[in-house]
Formats: structure tokens, C-alpha cells, sequence
């Protein structure tokens, strides 16, 4: 009997554990994880304390870009399972009490896509060219791409076709855009069988029993096509009026208000979180509300170094953005597309991201990681993270304390980053490397042979050696994900230290204190605070005092 809540707010204080499929239990034994390894992977997501599962894409795929390159959106990749193997899967994990989340690609599709190999086969102007962006070249003969705009993977985002229909068959071409790898072609969101055909998607898998779903690069689904093409240098820059050619531009939000309408179909409603790499609060805003997706991811602690006033300001600022939208805050350190975050505050202060992407490039040689720091500063910012208000979006193998994984051969790379920056830019598959369940089987428990190599400090790190050991990272997160739900009574808290203060101490409306030293140094506990009612520490526990870089939870 399903054990799943039908409470329709369930997100707002939601922790949602993200799975990229591949990489998480391999059922089969070809090396790649899939969906019948999610389902037997159950009873410890259950113990874990989480309320939803996020997967990442698992439908048809030449995996260019690690499966956000879809190909039909409505199946499941033969590699890893199938429809049936997609209801056993959620089953298991309502009965178990676990929500489920898909990840919805709308901005580009693959190249395998029927419809995108039905416009290569046509003509220009054709109907079927016009649900992408096709566009005739520059220069005298088409020969220059028809803008500036640079692909977020590297290189030029258009590519020339040879055209096979019409009178220039068998000749170069019209240029398509793709803001990702080649094979990822922009849908053209102002073609109405394009928003249709999405709005089919998300009842196929609403249908299907999916609560919720992840809207990848939402702020990107409208362009400003018109000719000529603005210029764009660099992805980054971006105008923050929503005129922007490419990014956050206002007519988004007709698209997420006609989803809306289709995810109100559901009683209760589907929950929809964006991706959307909008820095300014405003915009950002428009995401999460009510009329729109209901919530939108925030980085802002994923960007920010281990420091007091940062983290302490980014909380306060992400907070007053929830209620002004109606949504509940969002909390993330790592995921499929970053440097896992003890790798990242293990490397010296001050370090940029251009020195982040130096030392992967280095293969993690230089500079030399202090790991035990980076540990610390991950498990104490995670407590500090648990205890805010809104929902929390933890990375699979985040709860073992695993590193990125720097130092992959060549060879083994397949992010569309590396071959598209001429291997200058070494990507994101150190964080995507399987999991480590067992430190006693072959492959550490995953499976087969793992589709990317697993290193060998992976033994020390495995969930069979942290199962049950007081204090590891494991039985840190089981512990906090329990107590998390009764702390988590109503979205508000209470600031109780001073602003620039290295120790920051708040407290939730039921009573929890959350209490973080960021300094490098014991501190005495706040005043009031008694050693006896520390219920949960991220380092080792001293009487009277705080540990360097550690988070303490008080109960009432």
C-alpha cells in the first residue's frame, strides 16, 4: 500500500535527492546504472530520511551531452530499462513514502529527434524547419554563422548543414543554433506544436504517477529571432530588463503560465522547480510564482566560498526572494554540472573559478587539496544548509562525502566541454563518476564495469564502511534528514547572531537552534546554549565550545 503523502505543498519544505541515473546502481551488469537499480536501491533512500527522488534524464539518448540530449521524450533509454521498469519505480518508491521528480529538457532536443530529422530532410521554409531555428548564413556565399552567439560548451552555437531536399541539395547550407553541443538543436518556442507537444510530455508523465518535475535551462526556451541577430560575446552578460536575446526574456513566462495550467490538471497539482541561472532577484522571482513553475532553483550558496557573512547574507536575501514569490527558498551545494563541494572548499581561499578549472585540468595535482578541510567545511555547511527554511537538493553520493574526481584519464572523458574547448576545458564528468556501495565487490558494489572508472580511494568513502560508524558523513545526513522533518514546522527563523559575527546562530520557530563557526578556531558557545542539548554536530563535540568550522543543532 503507497504510503505517499497527497499534502499539495509538499515541496516547499521538501529534501530532494537528484540521481543521475547512470551512475547510481547498474541492475544488469553492463556498466551503466538504471532504472531497476533505482528501484533496488529503495530501502536506503528510504533510511536516508529523503521525501523525493529527482532524476535526471533517462529517456532515448546518444548521450552527447549525459542524456540532456533527448531523442523522445515520452520513453525510457532500452540502456536503462523501460516503461514497465519506470511504474515498478515508482511504485517502489511511493510505497516507500518518496516522491518522484523527472528532469523535462525544452529547450533543444537531440539530432536524432524525429522532428529535427524531419527538418534536415526538408526544405528551407518548410513547416518542419520551423519548430528550430534555421537561418541562412552571412558573407557572400552563407558561409559565416548568422550571429556572434557563442555555445555554453565551447565553440560557435551554429552549425551548417548539407541540405538534401530542394534545389541546393547535396550543398552547404542553412545554419541551425544550438546553445549546447551540435547535437542539441534549439526548439524554436514560438512555434505552437512545439508548446503543445510539451504540454503532452508533462501529462504523460504526470499520468504515469510523476509528482513533480525539473525544468532544465529554463531560462532559455525564447529568443529574439528577428534579423539581424544582436550580438551576444559572452553567455554570461546578460540585460536584466528581460531583452536579453537569448536568456530570461518576459515572453518565458507564457510558457511556464500554459504549463501551470496543464500541472493544475492534478489533484494535488505537480510541483515544478527551474533551473534558471538568473542572478537578479526580480527576475528570478518571476520563476517561482504561483502562476508560473511555483519554485526556481537559487545557487547563490553553491557560488559562495565557506564564510560567515556570505552565507549569512545569501540566506537572508533568498528568504525575503521566497515570500515575495509565494514559493519556498531552494538550497543546492552540488549536482551533475559542478565540482563536488568538499573538492571545492578544499582547494586555498580565495580561489577562483578559473583556478577551479586549472587544478581539474591539472588533474587535480596543483594545487594539492586539504581534504580534511574540505570535509569539514562541507559537512558543517550542509548542517548550516538542513536547518534553513525551503526545500533542500542534495547530489547522489553527497551523503558519503565524496570528492570530484579529478584525475579521469583522457580517454575516459565524454563531457561535450572537452571536445568543444579543444581539451581546455575538462567538464563535468568527475562528478559523475558511479557510486561506491561496497568497499568488499568488484566495481565498489555499482555493477558492472562502471561507464566511467571509479579511483581507488573510493573503498574508504563506500556506503557499506559508513553504514552504522558514529560520525561518518552517512550516518551525519541520516541523522539530520530525521530530525529535519520536525524541525521544519513553519518557514521562518529567527537571527540571533550579529551580522559580521564568525559564528552564526539562528533559531527556527519550534525552538531548533542552528549554530556554525566558520573561523578556524574553537569558539565559546552563545550565551544560554547548553553542551547537553546538542543533538547532532558536523565535527567533534567539546564542552562549553564550538570546533572550528563546524555546525551544532540545539533542541529546544
Amino acid at each position: 500500500m503507497s504510503r505517499i503523502s497527497s499534502d499539495p505543498t509538499w515541496w516547499r519544505q521538501a529534501a530532494v535527492y537528484q540521481i543521475y541515473p547512470r551512475s547510481f546502481a547498474d541492475s544488469d551488469g553492463d556498466g551503466i546504472g538504471d532504472l531497476p537499480g533505482v528501484t533496488s536501491r529503495m530501502a536506503y533512500l528510504s533510511a536516508l530520511g529523503i521525501d523525493a527522488i529527482w532524476l535526471s534524464p533517462f529517456y532515448p539518448s546518444a548521450l552527447a551531452d549525459g542524456g540532456y540530449d533527448v531523442d523522445d521524450y515520452r520513453n525510457v533509454d532500452p540502456r536503462l530499462g523501460t516503461l514497465a521498469d519506470f511504474d515498478d519505480m515508482v511504485t517502489a518508491a511511493h510505497t516507500a513514502g518518496i516522491k518522484i521528480i523527472v528532469d523535462v529538457v525544452p529547450n533543444h532536443s537531440s539530432n536524432r529527434h524525429e522532428w529535427f530529422q524531419a527538418a534536415l530532410a526538408s526544405a528551407p521554409g518548410s513547416p518542419e524547419r520551423a519548430r528550430y531555428h534555421f537561418f541562412d548564413g552571412l558573407g557572400e556565399n552563407g558561409e559565416l554563422p548568422p550571429s556572434d552567439w557563442p555555445s555554453h560548451f565551447g565553440g560557435p552555437a551554429w552549425t551548417r548543414i548539407v541540405e538534401t531536399a530542394g534545389p541546393n541539395a547535396g550543398s552547404l547550407g542553412q545554419w541551425y543554433l544550438h546553445l549546447f553541443a551540435t547535437e542539441q538543436p534549439d526548439f524554436n518556442w514560438d512555434h505552437p506544436e512545439v508548446r503543445e507537444d510539451f504540454h503532452t510530455t508533462l501529462r504523460f508523465w504526470s499520468d504515469r504517477g510523476v509528482d513533480g518535475f525539473r525544468i532544465d535551462v529554463a531560462h532559455a526556451l525564447v529568443k529574439d529571432m528577428s534579423l539581424p541577430l544582436r550580438s551576444k560575446p559572452l553567455l554570461e552578460i546578460l540585460v536584466d530588463d528581460g531583452t536579453d536575446p537569448i536568456f530570461d526574456r518576459d515572453e518565458v513566462h507564457e510558457v511556464f503560465a500554459g504549463w501551470r495550467s496543464v500541472l493544475n490538471e492534478y489533484d494535488p497539482p505537480k510541483a515544478a522547480v527551474a533551473e534558471a541561472w538568473v542572478p537578479f532577484t526580480e527576475r528570478r522571482l518571476k520563476y517561482a510564482q504561483p502562476s508560473g513553475l511555483g519554485q526556481a532553483f537559487n545557487f547563490d550558496l553553491l557560488q559562495a566560498p565557506f564564510a560567515a557573512v556570505k552565507f549569512r547574507t545569501i540566506a537572508q536575501r533568498c528568504l525575503l526572494e521566497a515570500e515575495a514569490s509565494g514559493a519556498s527558498s531552494t538550497w543546492v551545494f552540488s549536482n551533475h554540472d559542478v565540482v563536488r563541494h568538499p573538492s571545492r572548499y578544499a582547494l586555498p581561499d580565495g580561489s577562483t573559478h578559473a583556478d577551479l578549472e586549472a587544478w581539474l585540468l591539472a588533474d587535480g595535482a596543483s594545487p594539492e587539496l586539504d581534504s580534511a578541510r574540505g570535509l569539514r567545511r562541507a559537512r558543517a555547511a550542509t548542517l548550516f544548509m538542513l536547518g534553513l527554511p525551503g526545500s533542500a537538493y542534495l547530489y547522489q553520493g553527497e551523503e558519503l562525502g565524496l570528492f570530484e574526481v579529478a584525475d579521469l584519464p583522457a580517454s575516459s572523458l565524454q563531457d561535450p566541454t572537452w571536445f568543444r574547448t579543444l581539451n581546455t576545458v575538462k567538464g563535468r564528468d568527475g562528478c559523475r563518476v558511479p557510486l561506491p556501495w561496497s568497499d568488499s565487490e568488484d566495481n565498489f558494489g555499482f555493477g558492472g564495469g562502471p561507464w566511467l572508472p571509479q579511483p581507488d580511494w573510493f573503498a574508504d568513502f563506500a556506503a557499506s564502511v559508513q553504514d552504522g560508524t558514529a560520525g561518518s558523513t552517512l550516518e551525519m545526513y541520516r541523522s539530520a534528514l530525521k530530525i529535519r522533518r520536525e524541525l521544519q514546522s513553519e518557514e521562518s527563523l529567527e537571527w540571533l547572531s550579529e551580522p559580521a559575527a564568525a559564528v552564526v546562530h539562528y533559531r527556527r520557530p519550534n525552538g531548533w537552534e542552528v549554530i556554525t563557526n566558520f573561523g578556524d578556531a574553537p569558539a565559546e558557545l552563545p550565551f544560554g546554549v547548553d553542551h547537553s542539548q546538542v543533538v547532532l554536530s558536523s565535527g567533534e563535540l567539546h564542552v562549553g565550545s564550538i570546533g572550528a568550522e563546524t555546525t551544532l543543532w540545539v533542541a529546544p
